[in-house]
């Protein structure tokens, strides 16, 4: 039998692989801003974000309980990178301005991103994302171990989907959806279907 050697690690980073999301949210002046994170997930229309402490887009979410998650493909990724030293927070953060952080207004437009208007939050939508969640969150959690991070769950209020992507009436086509990955601070998309599980329906 085949011995599979491990070595013990302590990696600086454990973004091991998620979808990128550009998160939408409101303003005080009622514009949009847009924050790319790369931790959530889902479990039925619960959707579950990770969000650092000292971004513009908690500090609106607190404000306007409500948001779209934007979904990019891999077409996007440099419109995603072009919003990585990005902050709406100003003055910028001391802890931010270390790291090469500026603060910009109109990040649509420093991202060449088009917005689109929402049917059922304020937040714009990012029109040029083939998968739009609007969304209104339910809670807002600062874990006692991990005081920098939120986790905010929040519920699905509409849906918006490229019309190539929909699969009848209530499916996305897995074989046609490519989300953009973040993998270990590296931009990827998905190989080849492999199979599919007990459980799928298409």
């Amino acid at each position: 039998m085949m011995t599979l050697q491990h070595r013990t690690v302590q990696p600086k980073i454990l973004y091991y692989g998620t979808p990128v999301v550009l998160l939408s949210t409101c303003n005080e002046d009622g514009t949009t801003n847009i924050s790319p994170i790369s931790s959530s997930w889902a479990l039925g229309s619960c959707l579950v974000l990770g969000l650092g402490c000292g971004g513009k887009g908690l500090e609106n979410l607190k404000r306007y309980p409500e948001c779209v998650i934007n979904l990019p493909d891999p077409s996007l990724w440099r419109h995603v990178e072009r919003l990585a030293l990005l902050t709406g927070k100003t003055p910028v953060p001391s802890s931010k301005k270390e790291l090469g952080f500026r603060y910009e207004k109109d990040k649509f437009s420093a991202a060449k991103l088009t917005p689109c208007e929402s049917e059922k939050v304020r937040p714009a939508r990012i029109a040029e994302c083939p998968l739009q969640i609007e969304a209104s969150v339910q809670d807002i959690r600062i874990p006692e171990n991990h005081p920098w991070f939120a986790v905010v769950e929040t519920e699905t209020r509409r849906v918006h989907a490229r019309e190539a992507y929909i699969l009848g009436d209530h499916y996305i086509d897995p074989n046609q959806w490519r989300p953009l990955i973040y993998n270990f601070r590296h931009y990827f998309s998905l190989g080849e279907e492999l199979g599919k599980t007990a459980r799928a329906e298409t």
